[in-house]
């Protein structure tokens, strides 16, 4: 046997496992095992957590009770029988049993004064939410105007709270008030 040939039998007697680049290379694919599992892991772990459902849930109300205000604040004389529509689609319960029983009245009083009405939602919150029982409550700040024939638009701002519950049809405003003002910035804190 030639000299090479014994120099290469010994080093390969001295590494039975194919030497330091095949350690490495073990180390590694178990390193990438292991972050591969974690990964999996953590991606089932969030995929399935319950905040994130509450947190869609609480999302969709915030939705509904903002679209619902600005509906409930928005009104064209022009165009009266579909926002009159849109404010009973947007309620549920006592709220919608009270907008169809004054209904023509008002009709009669907005159709007189030839106003144009319309909303902008500054802010809202999600006060409580009950995903079990199918209510939650909201605050609300709006910004109203309202336009009169040969008259300077006016405009108010107010904050409101208002309860929704979920339905067939998704969250609708079951109840809304006029929450009293404490203390008030000169800016409000508009979206953009």
């Amino acid at each position: 046997m030639g000299e090479a040939t014994q120099t290469e039998s010994r080093r390969a007697r001295r590494s039975p496992a194919g030497g330091p680049v095949r350690a490495v290379a073990v180390v590694l694919a178990v390193a990438a095992l292991c972050c591969a599992a974690w990964a999996g892991f953590s991606w089932y772990g969030a995929a399935h957590d319950d905040t994130l459902g509450y947190a869609a849930t609480r999302d969709e109300v915030r939705a509904a009770g903002e679209q619902a205000v600005q509906n409930l604040n928005t009104l064209d004389h022009r165009e009266l029988d579909s926002g009159l529509d849109s404010w009973e689609e947007s309620t549920t319960g006592d709220l919608r049993g009270q907008l169809r029983k004054g209904r023509a009245q008002f009709e009669k009083q907005i159709r007189r004064a030839k106003t144009v009405t319309s909303a902008r939602i500054l802010s809202s919150a999600v006060a409580e939410l009950d995903e079990r029982a199918g209510r939650a409550g909201m605050l609300i700040a709006v910004r109203t105007t309202v336009k009169a024939p040969e008259e300077k638009p006016a405009t108010k701002q107010t904050r409101m709270r208002g309860e929704l519950t979920r339905t067939g049809e998704g969250w609708k405003l079951s109840a809304l008030e006029q929450v009293p003002v404490g203390y008030t910035a000169t800016e409000p804190d508009e979206r953009d």
